[in-house]
């Protein structure tokens, strides 16, 4: 479940009538609890609670139904039961159905509110569903219900106005929810004459039924399209109740059709609950982001996932610009010239969002600039003055139309709420309407439109025309922008989408920008467009950048393809944030791994590396360089290499079969082989493992036959049945399996090893703390979902188990979804290693074969056991922060304090081993081969 769902159950809870023995079970279920938990509970089976009455899910909440008048009591004795503490239950919970309070236990936040009152307080609740608390939605839940309701009512709508919902007519249905969005907040502010008059005209001029509920609606948007002066000649003549309580809107909001769709009695009863919340809390940032996916079938589902914690969005905005205005705040005083120079500075700087879905980024920027001008009002003596930072100059782009609609409805909401909180209300109510009727949020497909007609360097003009929401101007070059001189900057979210997941019109949209200037780009995430259109924006008109992306665009081959181009635009990485968790508001959500990379089109003297703590709370650092993988070291690239540049023990792919699954064995089926064979199978048949089957214990087998051997297994009947399969399926196989059709007795290609070889699984889950390989000796046969190193030494083992290398091949190594994808020519063949002394060699094999051990005492655990992290043995842990512990003194003397350090002396390696093999390179061509350890 999501924050909008869970809104939803609990607001149907509160209205229902109080059931003393249901509650707790309705309760839980609001909170995504499945059937089963709460069939157990019912039974007794799973109430760990020891008070009369109470139900106590562990790890989750205890609840207790109390006598009218008993709440406070019940509370403290919730608190006070053992039972709470032994089943580590976050929450207590008392109600007597009158009345309501719950404890977080951790945080010891409390919160008291009447029963009814309790969907006002669900977002203090949420972690209960395994959403983590996002201060602004637990301190004011109106956006989140918000959402419900208009969700509710679009579905509605939907199902009674089936033509609204065919592709022609979706954009009439946005434009009027667009427009039910603005009456509910504004008449909720005085934009409206009285408080409610929306929603109440509604209820006393509709019929129950809502049979005449269009009409209702259909007069009132009217009303808002005609000027006062022009009323008493309007045919057909306005209701006298809708020209009296309706003022003059237009800004385009209102102007076109005003056909309303049908509404059923549950519809009306949907729009009159959504206009009795308090939309004057209504915070536009977090509202549009999660609206966007109302008019979304595809969406739909995910209601409530795209808000984006303010917190994140300044990761962006902060050192992109924010910064530096607030430094040069601080740094003007009370200097009334200063101040003034720093805000006519911002009236021209201009916020430009090419993926500005329903307008977050810019609505935050908004409101920040906002801010400070009002600090510089207030200390120029000069608070009420009208602000001078346009909304104009806070572009987008977006791709439906729906989002782009509310992205500049949330900017005219964000202005009217900074002119009440800075200027006042009655300065606010005074210039608020009519709405402007210009346009500056397009609504297109960003990579395939020209960002410098969208957003000119100077002067005015946005060149291309939109059919939207608002209109657009009959000329919208003659907006003026008020941006001669001033600064341009990029910034967003832009959709990721890896190669695996794009659709052919984004690989389209991709091949077009990227195609024609490098090769390599299909591997490429999506977002890798909008940072090569904004450095060819940037290399046109100079201007700043940030961009929340993928972590993977600054990983593996991706890396290496990508930022040469930028580099060759003349742009650098003048800031970034390191990997972290960008979440939602989806239950249980893990979120995606993401990066903030900011890029300047001139010479930046101080960039700024920003890294997660275990906390959450980023560290700082001014470095001199910031290269493509985020780390203070040369803009060096690594290139897959086809010999290691420190190991002397080659690797290569398992064998590869392409058989048909004839030479390969289930466990089932060679049980069968053995007895129907009568063992004479038994000296044709090996182990057989690839990366799934190593880390997760999955026994698998294999015919393995000899050439000397064919005719002998060919006179095992069972066998020779499976020759000729094979025989048939490589004949009609295609080109390269023609030239193994003579031998179907083998595998098509074999790397079979004469002695021990060590295993390593080419895909495995980006949660490891480490590359689990294995020894195993010559009777396993490896297939090519995993790599052999040939007859390695010991210590190799030890290496390929560091911390050390598995930072290096998170940095360099391609990804598989989100699983890290190991290839032996970026991952092994160019991990750099110092000379390793004999000493060296000795102390790491040591610490391989204490890791060995360590596993082998927990047989029969699996690798995939083993090292999850959150349940790996102590003496397996210990055993790899020992060989961590060598290794890294090794390479700098003590131990490393992070992955980041890990990975800049590496590159610091890698660029001298690199240098130095390639100076070398004619005079050691006879020797190219022979590689040090």
């Amino acid at each position: 479940m999501n924050a909008v769902e869970i809104e939803s159950a609990i607001s149907d809870l509160a209205i229902e009538p109080f059931d003393r023995a249901e509650f707790p079970y309705a309760f839980l279920a609001a909170f995504g609890n499945k059937d089963t938990t709460l069939k157990k509970l019912r039974a007794g089976n799973n109430n760990a609670s020891d008070l009369p009455g109470a139900v106590l899910l562990r790890n989750n909440i205890h609840i207790s139904v109390c006598d009218p008048g008993t709440v406070g009591e019940a509370l403290k004795a919730l608190r006070a039961s053992p039972a709470t503490a032994k089943a580590k239950a976050k929450f207590i919970l008392a109600t007597d159905g009158q009345n309501l309070e719950a404890e977080e236990l951790a945080s010891g936040e409390t919160i008291a509110c009447a029963y009814a009152d309790l969907p006002n307080h669900f977002g203090f609740l949420l972690p209960l569903a395994g959403i983590s608390t996002i201060k602004e939605i637990k301190d004011n839940p109106i956006d989140v219900r918000a959402t419900s309701r208009l969700n509710k009512l679009y579905v509605e709508l939907l199902n009674e106005n089936p033509d609204w919902a065919k592709e022609e007519r979706r954009a009439d249905m946005n434009h009027f929810m667009a427009r039910l969005v603005f009456c509910f907040f504004a008449e909720d502010t005085d934009i409206f004459n009285g408080e409610g008059v929306f929603t109440q005209t509604i209820e006393q001029m509709s019929e129950r039924d809502g049979g005449n509920t269009h009409e209702v609606l259909e007069a009132i948007f009217r009303a808002m399209n005609i000027k006062r002066a022009d009323r008493a000649n309007a045919e057909p003549r306005l209701p006298a109740w809708a020209d009296k309580k309706f003022p003059y809107v237009n800004g385009g909001l209102f102007s076109g059709s005003t056909e309303v769709p049908r509404f059923t009695r549950m519809a009306r009863t949907y729009l009159l609950h959504a206009g009795g919340l308090n939309w004057r809390e209504i915070n536009p940032d977090i509202f549009g982001s999660m609206i966007q996916a109302v008019a979304d079938d595809e969406e739909r589902g995910s209601l409530g996932m795209h808000y984006t914690s303010v917190p994140n969005i300044l990761k962006v905005l902060n050192p992109l610009f924010l910064d530096e205005l607030r430094a040069q705040l601080e740094a003007a005083g009370d200097n009334k010239a200063k101040l003034l120079n720093l805000r006519k500075r911002m009236a021209r700087i201009r916020v430009f969002d090419p993926a500005c879905g329903s307008g977050n980024f810019l609505v935050i920027a908004y409101k920040q600039m906002r801010e400070i001008e009002a600090e510089i009002n207030r200390r120029r003596d000069e608070p009420d003055l009208r602000s001078e930072i346009p909304l104009t100059n806070f572009r987008g782009i977006e791709l439906r139309d729906f989002p782009a609609e509310i992205a500049r409805l949330a900017l005219i909401i964000a202005e009217y709420q900074c002119d009440v909180l800075y200027r006042g209300q009655k300065e606010a109510l005074a210039e608020f309407l009519p709405l402007d009727a210009q346009n500056w949020i397009v609504c297109g497909n960003a990579l395939r439109l020209d960002w410098l007609s969208i957003c000119p360097p100077t002067g005015t003009g946005v060149k291309v025309v939109a059919d939207d929401l608002f209109g657009t101007p009959l000329n919208q070059s003659e907006i003026d922008f008020a941006n001669e001189g001033g600064e341009t900057y990029i910034c967003g979210n832009p959709p990721y989408k890896g190669s695996n997941w794009r659709t052919p019109e984004q690989t389209e949209d991709l091949g077009q920008i990227l195609g024609p200037k490098c090769d390599g780009w299909k591997a490429l995430d999506y977002v890798a467009g909008w940072i090569l259109k904004a450095a060819e924006y940037s290399a046109r008109s100079p201007c700043g950048t940030a961009f929340v992306t993928t972590n993977s665009v600054c990983q593996g081959i991706q890396a290496s393809v990508l930022w040469p181009l930028v580099a060759e635009l003349g742009q650098e990485i003048s800031f970034a944030h390191t990997s972290f968790k960008w979440a939602n508001l989806a239950s249980h959500n893990a979120g995606v791994s993401v990066i903030v990379v900011g890029l300047s089109s001139s010479p930046v003297k101080d960039k700024f590396l920003y890294e997660a703590g275990a906390s959450g709370v980023a560290s700082v650092r001014r470095v001199e360089q910031i290269n493509a993988y985020l780390l203070n070291a040369k803009n060096v690239f690594v290139t897959a290499a086809k010999v290691p540049l420190s190991f002397d023990s080659l690797i290569t792919d398992g064998s590869g079969a392409l058989d048909g699954g004839n030479l390969i064995l289930s466990s089932d089926e060679y049980r069968a082989l053995m007895t129907d064979s009568g063992g004479a199978a038994e000296r044709f048949v090996r182990p057989y493992l690839g990366s799934s089957e190593f880390i997760r214990g999955m026994p698998r087998w294999c015919l393995w036959i000899e050439d000397a051997d064919a005719s002998i297994a060919a006179g095992v009947a069972q066998i020779a049945k499976r020759i000729d399969a094979v025989r048939k399926f490589r004949a009609s196989a295609g080109t390269r399996a023609q030239t193994a059709v003579s031998r179907p007795h083998k595998f098509a290609w074999t790397n079979k090893q004469r002695g021990h070889q060590l295993i390593i699984p080419t895909v495995f889950s980006e949660r490891r703390d480490y590359i689990t390989a294995g020894l195993l000796d010559d009777r396993h046969i490896v297939s090519n979902a995993a790599s052999i190193v040939q007859s390695p030494k010991p210590h190799v083992f030890s290496i390929i188990s560091s911390t050390m290398h598995i930072a290096w091949v998170r940095a360099v190594a391609g990804r598989l979804k989100t699983d890290i994808r190991y290839t032996s020519a970026l991952c092994y063949n160019t991990f750099p290693v110092p000379l390793l002394t004999e000493q060296n060699k000795a102390d790491l094999t040591a610490c391989a074969e204490d890791i060995l051990l360590a596993r082998e005492a927990h047989f029969p655990a699996t690798i995939a056991d083993l090292y999850d992290p959150e349940n790996m043995p102590d003496n397996l842990r210990r055993a790899h922060e020992r060989n961590d512990e060598v290794l890294e003194r090794i390479y700098i003397g003590r131990r490393f304090k992070n992955d980041t350090e890990r990975l800049e002396k590496l590159f610091e390696l890698y660029t001298k081993m690199t240098a130095a093999a390639a100076k070398a390179a004619p005079a050691t061509k006879a020797t190219r081969g022979k590689k040090r350890e």
